[in-house]
């Protein structure tokens, strides 16, 4: 049974697809620009920056203090870690923990 998100759409669907066409870091880096404003992108990097802390047994203090994170994302994304899709997971594990925050 495949994976269907609640958010699906016929627009989620182009960037589903075009995000699988990104070929390196480079590609990624231009798209993301384009698409995202800085805030945005900086948002999503902190939030996976948590995740892996999260996967690492961090506390929430410490998280705060090396991601800048409110207690509040923290709380999502290990709600998200938690409950949700097996997302930041299967990230994760595939990059094989290269983000580090110290």
């Amino acid at each position: 049974m495949a994976f269907e998100p609640v958010w699906r759409s016929a627009e989620t669907d182009i960037l589903v697809k075009a995000l699988l066409f990104l070929q390196n870091e480079e590609d990624v880096n231009r798209f993301l620009d384009d698409l995202c404003t800085i805030a945005e992108i900086k948002a999503l990097g902190q939030r996976l920056a948590v995740a892996q802390l999260l996967t690492k047994e961090a506390t929430y203090s410490a998280i705060v203090t090396a991601t800048g994170a409110s207690t509040t994302t923290v709380s999502r994304v290990k709600r998200a870690l938690n409950y949700g899709s097996d997302g930041y997971k299967r990230v994760l594990t595939r990059m094989d923990k290269e983000i580090v925050y110290e």
